[in-house]
């Protein structure tokens, strides 16, 4: 990405910093999906479906709900503030907690999916039954790269959006 639409990028961002009422909604609808996501995982691990292996242990269990459970912490703070950029603090820590924990599990793999779909109705389950473990893990590490450029440009953007916003209240 080139300086100039960086900078366009963070002008941008700046001027829409406040969340309208209507956006803070979907907030909560972002934030109701991911706690359906951490259950979908529960039921694998209460149901005994095959799902988690024997190297699913209690680090493990803290590590796959933590790193989805944290990721409310964004939207979470957007509902709560109405604000975009103040709203990267949580977002950012967040991201740095998924990214260890995903290279945790990309590492220890305690999955078998050829039983992830066995928590869903019949008439679903083909919907997730071409995902191999193999295709997970590449799911997972590409996830995890992603993460790793998503909190860098995040962490540069949230400082540029704040200088800008300095300079726009002085003007």
């Amino acid at each position: 990405m080139t300086e100039h639409r960086f900078l366009s990028w963070a002008e941008k961002e700046a001027r829409r910093d406040y969340i309208k009422v209507s956006e803070r909604g979907g907030e909560i609808v972002g934030i109701v999906a991911i706690v359906l996501i951490a259950l979908f995982f529960y039921a694998h691990q209460a149901w005994s479906t095959g799902f988690f292996t024997s190297a699913f242990g209690p680090i493990e269990a803290f590590f796959l709900y933590g790193s989805i459970l944290i990721s409310t912490a964004g939207p979470l703070a957007r509902f709560l503030t109405g604000r975009r950029n103040i709203s990267r603090i949580p977002e950012l820590m967040a991201s740095i907690f998924w990214i260890a924990c995903s290279v945790w599990l990309l590492i220890s793999f305690p999955f078998n999916f050829a039983h992830f779909g066995d928590v869903l109705p019949d008439f679903l389950q083909f919907l997730v039954s071409w995902i191999t473990n193999d295709i997970a893990k590449i799911v997972l590490a590409l996830g995890t790269l992603g993460g790793i450029v998503f909190t860098v440009l995040n962490a540069i953007l949230y400082r540029k959006v704040c200088s800008l916003m300095r300079l726009s209240k002085m003007h």
